[in-house]
C-alpha cells in the first residue's frame, strides 16, 4: 500500500447473505479502482416482502493507495 489512501463508500446488494453483498460492492469497486486494500462494513440493511428478507445490502468502505 503507498503512503497514502483514498477511500470511498459503495453499497453492494445481493438476494443470498450480507457476505455475498459486501463481496459484490467490492467486485464492483475493483472494475475501476487498482490497488484495493481494504474494505470495511460500515452499515447492513435488508429489503423484506412477505415477511422474508428478499435482499441484503451492505454499506462497505474501500481503501486503494494513490497512485503518483
Amino acid at each position: 500500500m503507498s503512503d497514502v489512501a483514498k477511500v470511498v463508500t459503495i453499497i453492494g446488494s445481493s438476494p443470498e447473505s450480507f457476505a455475498k453483498a459486501a463481496d459484490a460492492a467490492v467486485q464492483e469497486a475493483a472494475k475501476t479502482l487498482r490497488g484495493i486494500s481494504g474494505a470495511q462494513v460500515v452499515s447492513m440493511s435488508a429489503e423484506v416482502e412477505n415477511d422474508r428478507i428478499s435482499v441484503y445490502r451492505t454499506t462497505v468502505n474501500i481503501a486503494f493507495g494513490i497512485e503518483r
